[in-house]
């Protein structure tokens, strides 16, 4: 069934205030859905909303991925609704584009985060200094630093303490979470921002 033209996506949230009744059945829920009702969409994501969130971070278990994978899976949910067939219940339907959503997102983390693995501290800033170089050399190098001193305004101070003793002291990771009493997962979660930010940095400046 074609998607009538005056459907407009529905703003999704966490954070709902009271609705109007609605139906109570999916499928008076999806009827309603293909004809444009925004407000059904809504009860639609407020019934499976948590059972979503639950699903997702029992694999991710991080709340700010749980909470961007369950914003996409019901996107997803409401682009495609006029795919479901009925083949399924519309409840697997909607787990299983939770699930492969939560598989792509997982995908993309690990390829990002090889990516910045494999350019470690090497590329991560330009040759140039600023004292020598052309003159489009030097002012890369002045972008990239102003890039790298706003980027690291968000970073938190024992973050760039552990990249310097890392990278600078050479410390191990076990040595790093001894001398700042952080667990070895943060060590390495925080390495990896401070290698990501960097990169970025590289990459735009």
């Amino acid at each position: 069934m074609a998607a009538p033209s005056s459907r407009v996506t529905p703003s999704i949230r966490r954070r709902r205030t009271p609705l109007p009744v609605r139906p109570t059945e999916d499928g008076e829920l999806l009827a309603a859905i293909r004809k444009g009702s925004q407000s059904a969409f809504e009860s639609l994501y407020q019934r499976y909303f948590q059972r979503i969130y639950n699903f997702s971070y029992l694999r991710l278990r991080n709340h700010a991925d749980t909470e961007e994978v369950v914003q996409e899976t019901f996107t997803s949910v409401f682009r495609c609704i006029d795919s479901f067939k009925g083949r399924s219940t519309l409840s697997s339907w909607i787990y299983g584009i939770a699930k492969n959503t939560i598989n792509n997102h997982i995908r993309r983390a690990k390829t990002e985060e090889a990516r910045v693995e494999r350019s470690g501290c090497e590329g991560l800033r330009p040759a140039e200094s600023l004292t020598t170089g052309t003159p489009e050399e030097q002012l890369r190098l002045r972008r990239y630093l102003e890039i790298v001193g706003e980027r690291l305004e968000s970073v938190a101070p024992w973050q760039i303490e552990v990249f310097e003793l890392r990278h600078l002291h050479n410390c191990s990771i076990q040595d790093i979470s001894e001398q700042t009493s952080r667990s070895s997962d943060a060590i390495r979660s925080s390495l990896y921002r401070m290698k990501r930010l960097l990169l970025e940095s590289a990459e735009n400046g």
